[in-house]
């Protein structure tokens, strides 16, 4: 086997597909986006941030910029051909607002699409420009779920059976089994003190 230099290509896929709810001159707005981060694990009083990273042509930004909220909702694969078509038109250009059944949660400017398994609803804490694109860092308020989507009350990925994009093949994936567990798997490898 022989390694190959791709150059600075980045091979952090496949990522989840999300739908970035908005609210752009007092209707909902949707947008797909797959550059969606993690930013920390949150426990107790600590808020918890999540980024997306929009470039700035997009019209989506105009309604997080105006309302400091947003929501991130996560399609499952039944919903795999209407997800790409939200990233395939521009709001500035169609009109979006009807093309999913919403619901509202705490904040007034975060519309979620009700038939996502998993919707999370974000206030907008920075906006970070790097080049092109807008990086938005959202605390989350609230996270809403289908109750046929738990087990033992935490969300269930083969239930919410999301979708994952492949942006070095332009390709998307649906999950594959569970291969084991975190932070118990190397256990057997610690050096015995």
């Amino acid at each position: 086997m022989k390694r190959i230099n791709l150059g600075p290509v980045n091979a952090l896929y496949p990522s989840l597909t999300t739908i970035v709810g908005t609210e752009v001159d007092g209707k909902p707005n949707w947008i797909t986006i797959a550059h969606v981060g993690i930013l920390n694990h949150a426990s107790g009083d600590i808020p918890q941030y999540l980024s997306i990273g929009l470039h700035r042509s997009h019209y989506s930004n105009k309604g997080i910029h105006g309302h400091g909220e947003f929501s991130i909702n996560i399609p499952s694969q039944t919903m795999r051909a209407i997800t790409d078509y939200a990233g395939l038109v521009s709001g500035s250009k169609v009109s979006k607002a009807d093309l999913f059944e919403i619901e509202r949660g705490e904040l007034q400017h975060a519309p979620m699409i009700l038939h996502c398994p998993l919707s999370m609803e974000l206030r907008l804490k920075d906006t970070v420009i790097l080049g092109h694109h807008e990086i938005f860092i959202g605390e989350i308020v609230n996270t809403y779920i289908h109750d046929t989507c738990l087990t033992d009350n935490k969300p269930d990925l083969e239930k919410i059976d999301p979708i994952l994009f492949d942006m070095m093949k332009l390709d998307y994936w649906s999950l594959g089994k569970r291969t084991g567990k975190p932070w118990r798997d190397g256990q057997t490898l610690k050096v015995k003190t």
